[in-house]
């Protein structure tokens, strides 16, 4: 067989349907849309719709969500960074960079990064600078007498115990305040009270006499 007598299976591409063309082809007039109503419209969508009913789309329970603040990052192993060092793509005398993966490598361009794994092997002295690592992969490198540099600064762990303590804590000072400053409140009013009393009485006394 030649290139010119390629040709596709048969039934396998069926000629389209062509409609309004006269009654003759059992498509004509309506077009097989049926007479009036609706459907018959140009324009109409009724996907999804179901008289009034609830839809079954809206019936269905839902699980789960789509974390939009979640990072995505490119996955690179130690194995076939190795493999791309022996196959010339990467050179070990220059730090290795997030570029380098993209231009030498034909890796597509991640929208957060790469991230480093421990996985494969790896025995050539590199320094590289990178989104991500593992800390295995870290130690790896190290051991090798290589360096790697994180790009991205890891987020420290906020421990909610402490904290709540802390807000707990912080509460309980501040009711303590309160209740010192109302206490001399009450202190400063009784004392009042009773030098005011002592003075009326000193008075009726100098009256009755």
């Amino acid at each position: 067989m030649r290139l010119n007598e390629l040709k596709d299976n048969p039934g396998s591409r069926r000629s389209r349907t062509r409609v309004g063309r006269g009654i003759g082809s059992g498509k004509g007039k309506t077009a097989g849309r049926g007479h009036k109503g609706q459907k018959s419209r140009s324009g109409v969508a009724i996907k999804g719709f179901e008289g009034g009913q609830m839809p079954i789309h809206m019936r269905l329970p839902k699980r789960g969500f789509n974390n939009f603040t979640k990072k995505k990052y490119t996955e690179i192993t130690t194995g076939k960074l190795q493999s791309y060092i022996d196959n010339g793509l990467l050179k070990i005398d220059n730090e290795i960079t997030e570029a380098d993966f993209i231009s030498s490598c034909a890796i597509k361009k991640s929208p957060n990064g790469f991230k480093l794994l421990n996985k494969g092997g790896l025995k050539s002295k590199i320094n590289i600078s990178i989104s991500k690592a593992t800390k295995s992969s870290i130690e790896l490198i190290q051991s090798l007498g290589g360096t790697i540099s994180i790009l991205e600064t890891p987020k420290t762990k906020r421990n909610r115990k402490v904290t709540k303590k802390a807000n707990k804590t912080k509460q309980e000072e501040d009711v303590s305040e309160e209740s010192k400053l109302v206490e001399n409140d009450l202190d400063e009013n009784t004392e009042d009270k009773t030098e005011s009393q002592n003075e009326d009485n000193i008075t009726e006394d100098t009256e009755g006499s």
